[in-house]
C-alpha cells in the first residue's frame, strides 16, 4: 500500500528566547511531537485557533516561552488553525498577530 504524501500547512512557531517564525509544517502528529519535543497538548486560543505544545513542559523543566492569556507555556509551542477536530492553516497573518499576540514577540 503506498503511503499518502501529508498536506503542508502554515504555522506560526514560537521557540523560547526567539522570535515567532511563519513556515510550513507537515500536518501529522509525528510532526506536530517533533517540533515541540514531546506528546501534544492543545489550547483552543479563538474558534479558530489552537496553540500546540508539550503537554509535559513544565514538568520537564523545558525554558518558558510563552505568557498568554494567562497561561505560561514552556518549551516550542505551534500556533495553527483548527477547522472541526482537524488542523489547518493559521488563519493569523504576521500584521494580525503582533498586533493582537504581543507575547509571542518577548523574548
Amino acid at each position: 500500500m503506498k503511503k499518502k504524501k501529508s498536506e503542508l500547512i502554515d504555522v506560526i512557531i514560537k521557540e523560547p528566547g526567539k522570535f515567532p517564525r511563519f513556515t510550513k509544517l507537515e500536518n501529522t502528529l509525528e510532526a506536530f511531537q517533533k517540533t515541540v519535543g514531546g506528546y501534544i497538548e492543545t489550547v483552543t486560543v479563538l474558534e479558530d485557533l489552537v496553540l500546540v505544545c508539550n503537554e509535559e513542559g513544565r514538568i520537564l523543566g523545558l525554558p518558558p516561552c510563552l505568557h498568554l492569556f494567562g497561561l505560561d507555556f514552556y518549551g516550542t509551542v505551534v500556533l495553527v488553525g483548527k477547522d472541526k477536530d482537524e488542523f489547518c492553516d493559521c488563519p493569523l497573518g504576521y500584521d494580525i498577530a503582533k498586533k493582537h499576540f504581543h507575547s509571542l514577540w518577548e523574548v
